[in-house]
């Protein structure tokens, strides 16, 4: 069969420590363009990871001229997200776009639109629905073990993680801080868990409590007050339409030690579960209370024909095989669009000191 041609925009760590390696373990595959605002990084990416012939791009827009391209992965900042997806797609490629799906909800929205228009598929890097727990939590949901799920929470908090490379703590490129970096992978993965993606009205609020403070302990070193932008801490409460609660927690910085990181717990009518060091399952029966303790293999690993996979190998591979086979991305746009409108609603929450509504 004839090779899958992908192209990259955007060669930084999330490309090269996750796209790339696992875009090279397909042997369907041949990553052909690499394009950077820094060239050195696109020519040192194309180095390890492209095939013969591989070309470094000056613009984007010439990379997605070239008709031999047949999927664009993009891993550039928020604010350049639905720009370069909407114009891949018009150009005839499919896209993979990294977390969030955009900046703003009108963008997502945007781009959700242009794939219909357009006939190419597009998915978004929610890698965490891939894990080893949440794959077979999701089996766990559709056996009905858990019954109706009506209240759940999405931890996304660090004690002191803050990332001060690049445009994290920039608020106009990357549109808000730990609620959009790591609170859009648990709230992913709760809805997807749920399979509930109808919300009702969002309360939330933010902070810039620990943002500054000077000389801070920082897994990746102290970061400056004076460019650090975004919140340090979100938190939310969102009713959905048929009446579930969900609680959102995000947060680079905070003291506590309670510590989990795209993490989901549910509760429903017949059981629930969390992601407490493993997964455990809870519930009754026979008028006894149990808990199901289950241990996964460290980062999500999973085996496919043998080998083991992890969480971003299989995202990859099942995002590939949707393209050879034809069939519905695993992340589809229009959820991960409601993603980006809850997102929104928490940080306008926050902005105007109100309940924001969805029609």
């Amino acid at each position: 069969m004839n090779k899958v041609k992908v192209a990259i925009i955007g060669c930084g760590g999330i490309a090269t420590g996750k796209h790339l390696p696992s875009l090279s373990k397909i042997e369907e595959v041949e990553i052909t363009g690499f394009f950077d605002i820094r060239r050195e990084s696109a020519s040192k990416a194309a180095e390890k990871f492209g095939a013969p012939g591989a070309i470094v791009y000056d613009d984007f827009r010439e990379l997605l001229a070239d008709p031999t391209i047949d999927v664009v992965h993009i891993c550039t900042p928020n604010d350049t997200h639905a720009e370069i997806s909407i114009a891949a797609m018009e150009a005839g490629k499919h896209v993979m776009c990294e977390k969030p799906m955009a900046k703003t909800a009108a963008d997502a929205r945007r781009m959700v639109e242009a794939a219909k228009r357009t006939g190419k598929k597009l998915t978004i890097g929610y890698n965490n629905r891939f894990r080893a727990d949440s794959q077979h939590l999701k089996r766990v949901i559709e056996d009905g073990d858990l019954g109706e799920i009506y209240y759940a929470k999405a931890h996304a908090i660090r004690r002191r993680g803050v990332p001060t490379w690049g445009v994290f703590l920039d608020e106009e490129k990357q549109g808000g801080g730990p609620l959009i970096d790591i609170g859009t992978h648990a709230l992913d993965l709760t809805l997807w868990l749920m399979n509930n993606y109808e919300p009702k009205v969002v309360l939330g609020t933010a902070y810039h409590k620990l943002s500054r403070k000077e000389h801070a302990a920082n897994s990746w070193g102290p970061w400056d007050p004076a460019k650090f932008k975004v919140e340090d801490s979100a938190f939310a409460m969102i009713v959905m339409k048929n009446g579930a609660t969900i609680m959102v927690e995000a947060s680079w910085a905070l003291n506590t030690l309670d510590t989990k990181e795209a993490k989901t717990t549910l509760c429903g009518t017949e059981g629930g579960a969390d992601m407490q060091d493993g997964l455990r399952i809870n519930g009754e029966k026979h008028s006894r209370l149990y808990v199901n303790h289950m241990q996964f293999v460290a980062k999500g690993a999973d085996f496919y024909e043998g080998k083991k996979e992890t969480m971003q190998d299989k995202e990859i591979r099942l995002w590939i095989h949707a393209i050879i086979n034809d069939t519905e991305p695993v992340v589809t746009p229009e959820q991960s669009c409601v993603v980006s409108e809850i997102l929104e609603a928490i940080y306008e929450s926050n902005r105007t000191g109100k309940a924001v509504y969805f029609d």
